[in-house]
């Protein structure tokens, strides 16, 4: 374990496809010395079956500069969001409003708190490309208002679509 570590650390900052193959060698030394390790054989079956799932994703932080090796940045970043967002709204859940402006807004609570906007960004907003987002965000508040619709009386809701769909058939 130390040595798989070791390897994934990459103190020599060696490329991908190195640590990728130092990291698929020890995998497989662990494969055929699995007798000598006694008691703890099925703990190292089972490190390789997990170290096999996560190996697709695994060395792409050694290809792409300045990509962390670990996802703990962005968990705190949601992490950060959430708590804050709870505290300026007082709730202890998320609000409905997340799940319609969710994308917008955590973007938006990112990008100012790595560097606040000024009158000359907003300036320089595509404008066809906000409509498109308006557009889409309207789409959710719709579909979310009606999810609400239905929750509250179901019956009328789905006498409604009955009737838009019999009006939707062609005449024989």
């Amino acid at each position: 374990m130390h040595a798989v570590a070791h390897v994934l650390g990459n103190a020599a900052d060696e490329p991908a496809e190195m640590v990728r193959r130092r990291f698929d060698g020890l995998l497989g030394a662990m494969h055929r010395h699995r007798a000598q390790a006694g008691r703890l054989a099925s703990a190292l079956a089972h490190f390789r079956k997990v170290a096999r799932s996560y190996r697709p994703g695994l060395f792409h932080c050694y290809a792409v500069a300045d990509l962390p090796r670990t996802n703990n940045d962005l968990e705190h970043l949601f992490g950060s969001q959430r708590y804050h967002e709870r505290r300026a709204t007082g709730r202890k859940t998320a609000s409905p409003g997340t799940v319609v402006r969710g994308s917008v807004r955590l973007i938006a609570a990112t990008a100012t708190r790595l560097d606040p906007l000024t009158a000359e960004d907003l300036g320089r907003v595509d404008r066809a490309r906000w409509r498109e987002v308006r557009r889409s965000l309207d789409q959710r508040r719709h579909a979310r208002t009606l999810q609400g619709r239905f929750r509250r009386n179901p019956d009328a809701y789905l006498t409604e679509l009955e009737s838009q769909a019999e009006q939707l058939t062609l005449p024989s």
